[in-house]
């Protein structure tokens, strides 16, 4: 088992970022679904991802597999929020 080290704002502001991202992603899919209506549902499984990739991510836990470290890491929960916010915006 290995420890991840955490060194200050290099980690604290991007998880920081990650957590208040899916905080307000999930809060608006949560009070506010017909902004997502016109969505399909692949792209919203997407989005969905990010947003618990961004709740992994923020909250600090960091998964010991490779393939989990990659699917619930910040480089690929960054680019699914921000398809979230395109398609809250009617980009999609």
């Amino acid at each position: 088992m290995t420890s991840i080290p955490h060194d200050g704002a290099f980690t604290t502001l991007p998880r920081m970022l990650s957590l208040l991202l899916a905080m307000f992603m999930a809060g608006v899919i949560l009070t506010y679904p017909k902004a997502l209506e016109h969505v399909s549902h692949g792209l919203l499984s997407l989005t969905m991802l990010g947003v618990c990739a961004g709740f992994v991510h923020g909250v600090g836990f960091v998964p010991e597999g490779k393939l989990w470290r990659a699917l619930l890491g910040p480089w690929l929960a960054w680019p699914l929020m921000g398809l979230g916010l395109w398609l809250l915006l009617g980009g999609g």
